[in-house]
């Protein structure tokens, strides 16, 4: 049994019990039958269901809101207006993807034969999806696999399970067959289990780079295709003539959306020097007007940090940095595990705080001389899921955004996503893309039909000699 935790004031909200691991394997088995009906629906079949549930899902917004509000601690408001409606665009997307997802007629590609290529489920989807987005990410990882003709069996975050669990109920309401969707609760024990069933034929995470790492091991004796979603350590560079109030409100709302819990989050400021005091006190002045407050207050920009060991993490990232704290850079007093936006200037980009991933409200500036050094200290973390680039003159900001080790960038702004645009990253940040047509393909297989022209030539019955 899990006790889940309000983090917004400590209390206990719910106890959700866990699934034994050794029940995991019943549940993929159950999976499995589910899928042997999902995969022969038609495209226009899936589409139904997958648009009565995104109905569904609208619905029931004051209760997903409620959910997702006590578990993770994040403002109402960001939920039940921002995160909540583009969930379920998501879905509706995916119920148009899912009647799009054609093979190609290749031709003739050897005399005598036609070939066909077709697109084709997996089979067993296994995912598991994190405490940050509980909502937004389980459908990410539901919807393109079931939009493409597979079962999923998902493990959420302990932290974090009620949203994903409602998100399952309302999707068998939706009419789809029983055991298609199912979840399964509980921490590492569960997600092991998962991975290393041999009825999973596909795994598919979000989280950390050590879990990506863990679950890649866990996927290799059974040869599973793996989709990760990893963490990041996103760049932004300031050029010269930038517009720098503009940039300010931009990389600080890319910060602290979701208290920096968010592998895209702005965490590294990269400032030409020649304007790199004027960008600090901008980013300065910016920061000191994020609210922290109770989620239920509409004046509140941002919640708590997930639990008080996580608020604790993120304060020792602070003290044992390198340069100079310009604003912030405490714990807030009171219920609740609070911590203070926070921007650190001239922190050396070989320091821990420039390379690692603090998952909080915490901006790191640093000056460059030139645009050569400016992409090399952007590319030089372990991780690549995204960045921004904020200048005036567009040839550099394509020519700069071309050259970033990244998976997505923005210009002249941080953090907007579109249902019809990929999502991922590379180098650490993991491989395999989110939303979009993209991720439907992600969930499928492409099958090779080849068609021999000529009828079969009649044979003589055999006769023994």
């Amino acid at each position: 049994m899990t006790t889940l935790i309000n983090p917004a004031d400590g209390r206990p909200v719910a106890e959700i019990p866990d699934t034994r691991a050794e029940k995991v394997a019943a549940v993929v088995q159950t999976a499995r039958e589910a899928f042997e009906q999902w995969r022969d629906a038609t495209p226009g079949e899936r589409a139904r269901v997958l648009l009565r549930l995104a109905d569904l899902v609208e619905g029931d917004a004051e209760e997903l809101t409620r959910l997702e509000v006590e578990e993770t601690g994040k403002p109402a408001a960001v939920f039940r207006d921002g995160e909540l409606p583009f969930a379920i665009d998501n879905l509706r997307f995916f119920a148009g993807a899912a009647r799009s997802l054609e093979g190609t007629g290749a031709g003739v590609l050897s005399k005598g034969y036609t070939s066909v290529l077709v697109r084709r489920p997996i089979g067993v989807v296994g995912s598991i999806s994190p405490w940050n987005f509980p909502f937004i990410m389980a459908v990410w990882k539901a919807g393109p696999a079931l939009a493409a003709g597979n079962a999923v069996v998902i493990k959420p975050a302990p932290r974090t399970p009620r949203t994903t669990l409602r998100l399952a109920e309302l999707f068998a309401a939706a009419g789809a067959p029983d055991g298609l969707l199912q979840v399964v609760t509980g921490g590492a024990d569960v997600g092991q289990a998962l991975v290393t069933d041999p009825g999973v034929d596909m795994v598919s995470v979000t989280g950390s780079t050590e879990t990506g790492r863990a679950v890649m091991r866990g996927a290799v004796d059974g040869l599973k295709r793996v989709h990760l979603e990893l963490g990041g350590k996103a760049p932004a560079l300031v050029f010269a003539d930038a517009a720098l109030e503009d940039m300010a409100a931009g990389v600080v709302m890319g910060a602290t959306y979701n208290t920096g819990q968010d592998c895209t989050a702005a965490t590294r400021v990269y400032i030409d020097r020649s304007r790199y005091g004027e960008a600090v006190e901008a980013l300065r002045d910016a920061l000191s007007r994020v609210r922290p407050g109770d989620p239920w207050e509409p004046g509140s920009d941002i919640g708590p940090l997930i639990s008080a060991a996580h608020r604790d993490r993120v304060d020792g990232f602070v003290r044992r940095a390198s340069g100079r704290v310009v604003w912030g850079g405490t714990p807030i007093d009171g219920p609740g595990f609070y911590y203070a936006p926070t921007l650190i200037a001239d922190a050396d980009q070989s320091s821990e705080i420039v390379q690692a991933e603090i998952f909080g409200p915490v901006l790191v500036a640093v000056p460059f001389d030139g645009e050569d050094e400016a992409v090399r200290l952007a590319n030089d973390t372990p991780y690549g899921l995204a960045s921004s680039v904020w200048s005036a003159d567009v040839s550099r900001a394509l020519r700069v955004s071309h050259r970033l080790d990244v998976g997505v960038t923005w210009v002249n702004d941080h953090l907007p996503i579109a249902s019809e645009a990929p999502h991922g990253g590379v180098k650490g940040s993991g491989f395999g893309k989110d939303m979009s047509q993209e991720a439907v393909q992600e969930y499928s297989v492409t099958r090779h039909l080849m068609i021999k022209h000529a009828a079969p030539q009649a044979r003589d019955s055999f006769r023994p000699a």
